[in-house]
């Protein structure tokens, strides 16, 4: 017989390691990298030692989500590296994954801002794959709520605001 422990759910401070990884689809392992090496951190609680956890937000796991995307559509770890610094210099902010529709061809990632630019890029005949970030989030709200049926958080209880 099988112990059945109930599925964790978010706690008021944030989103732990085993949640986010269920919630992205990634493994621990990954997750630990891209703490470690400044991918992206947790906005909420780095850790700090042996024992201790981390904690992300909503728009972490947004942006977490996103470099998920990206790597299912063939680019590279170090371009994603890349693109997120860039990103984050020419946003001026530390999420900036959560600013912007992303466009790929597999080589490279291009960030648009309006509808203009998008129809810009499709314009110069290049394939390319998409990411928008709105869509991405309802998709989390969901998963969240699937997951964790009995808790509404504010990111979520948000999202679903703008939604409807």
């Amino acid at each position: 017989m099988t112990d059945r422990r109930p599925e964790p759910t978010p706690t008021s401070e944030g989103y732990r390691a085993p949640q986010v990884c269920n919630l992205v689809g990634i493994t621990y392992r990954q997750l630990d990298y891209w703490a470690r090496t400044g991918l992206i951190q947790p906005s909420i609680q780095t850790a700090r030692g042996s024992g201790s956890q981390r904690l992300y937000d909503f728009s972490d796991i947004v942006q977490l989500k996103v470099v998920k995307k990206l790597l299912d559509a063939g680019m590279s770890l170090k371009k994603i590296r890349t693109a997120m610094d860039i990103l984050r210099a020419q946003l001026q902010s530390e999420n900036p994954l959560s600013d912007v529709t992303l466009l790929s061809d597999g080589t490279t990632i291009y960030a648009a801002h309006s509808p203009s630019e998008v129809f810009d890029v499709f314009q110069q005949g290049q394939g390319v794959f998409g990411i928008a970030v709105g869509p991405l989030e309802e998709e989390l709200v969901g998963e969240i709520h699937r997951l964790f049926p009995e808790t509404k958080t504010d990111e979520a209880a948000s999202a679903e605001a703008q939604a409807n």
